[in-house]
């Protein structure tokens, strides 16, 4: 599939489930602030990976990627609703954690030594 599509869609699924993740954090997500980073689709558009950051002290990490495993499906509805218009099949949703900002701050703090 062309690339400039895939790329469409990646930018269009990381907007509309970053909306739709802020919109039912509190109801959902224990008002955690969750940022989807990054989307990256298949080329058969049947998964999409979604790399999201996490910004929470109270809870771990791996405990609202679960949360957010088990709500995949609710999500991907929801995503399916706003979408109905862009595309006919809604990919399958895969939530990694994305530690970019984690290995960055790392890196940071072993050059100021």
């Amino acid at each position: 599939m062309d690339t400039k599509r895939i790329d469409k869609i990646n930018r269009l699924i990381q907007k509309d489930l970053s909306e739709i993740i802020r919109e039912k954090s509190k109801d959902e997500f224990f008002s955690v602030l969750i940022t989807v980073t990054k989307v990256s689709i298949t080329s058969d558009l049947s998964f999409a990976r979604v790399y999201v950051s996490i910004f929470e002290l109270k809870y771990r990490k791996e405990d609202i990627l679960k949360i957010l495993q088990e709500k995949k499906d609710y999500l991907r509805m929801l995503l399916a609703q706003r979408e109905k218009s862009q595309l006919r099949i809604m990919p399958e949703l895969m939530f990694y954690i994305d530690d970019s900002l984690d290995y960055a701050e790392k890196i940071d703090k072993l050059l100021k030594q």
